[in-house]
């Protein structure tokens, strides 16, 4: 084989790697680019419902004294947001094939993971703890009831005790103590009317919300474990196409130079 035709075949060689190498990138990158196309558009869903609630239903605030932004509407507002944010770097990196914009969605959707991790972890280890403190909290929220500047927490309160069927944090007596006397709320009547707070405790729900809604959230494990799988099997699917694609793009550069 003469010089010239073992440099053609070395260099056919390094064509038909660098072809093979762009290949397989343009597939991995269509791939990427429809993950976080879904990813932000689901970011968008979040952010309009957070959005919607915040405008429609912005009296329903937290029921927390301690942490009185902690809403609904507002978690979905920042997490709508921050996942449009994520998917936003994931498809213009995909898109331009950028190393630097692969690598930071890559290391926020791994910090993203990492945090969701640690809580669930910490929230299982110190169960007992944070039910300790969720009720001390709750029950000093009900002295803001009914008060100026807290119809949020006020409509709260009425609503989960009217549809939960259950009256104070751990009892119905958690009440005598905002009044200073031996009334609660019209809303942990059994049937509903104007002052029936004032009535017999024989006319109120004796059951205590705490404990309810806790006992109506186990039954509904089942779903909030799926729920949480699924999320964690995206953020994983992320974190692979992420990867996968940036070894791509350096296999490319290197091939195609």
């Amino acid at each position: 084989m003469t010089p010239r035709s073992a440099g053609t075949s070395a260099h056919g060689a390094e064509l038909k790697r660098c072809g093979m190498a762009r290949a397989c990138l343009q597939a991995v990158k269509y791939l990427m680019f429809a993950f976080n196309l879904l990813f932000w558009l689901g970011g968008c869903g979040v952010l309009g419902v957070g959005i919607w609630l915040a405008a429609t239903q912005g009296s329903f605030a937290t029921l927390s004294s301690s942490f009185p932004s902690l809403s609904a509407a507002n978690l979905l507002i920042i997490t709508g947001a921050f996942v449009m944010a994520i998917g936003f770097v994931g498809c213009l990196g995909a898109i331009k094939e950028n190393k630097c914009l692969l690598l930071t969605f890559f290391l926020l959707l791994l910090l993203v993971f990492l945090l969701e991790a640690t809580i669930a972890i910490l929230f299982f280890a110190y169960t007992d703890k944070i039910d300790r403190y969720a009720q001390q909290d709750l029950k000093k929220g009900l002295h803001l009831y009914g008060t100026q500047g807290n119809v949020g927490l006020t409509n709260a309160w009425s609503i989960i005790q009217t549809d939960f069927r259950c009256c104070g944090v751990s009892n119905y007596t958690d009440w005598f103590e905002v009044y200073n006397a031996t009334r609660v709320p019209d809303s942990c009547c059994l049937e509903f009317s104007e002052s029936c707070g004032l009535h017999a405790p024989g006319t109120w729900w004796k059951a205590p919300c705490y404990e309810t809604v806790k006992v109506w959230l186990q039954e509904n494990l089942l779903a909030v474990g799926i729920f949480g799988l699924c999320t964690a099997l995206v953020q994983i699917l992320g974190l692979t196409f992420a990867m996968t694609m940036y070894c791509q793009v350096v296999k490319a550069d290197t091939y195609c130079a």
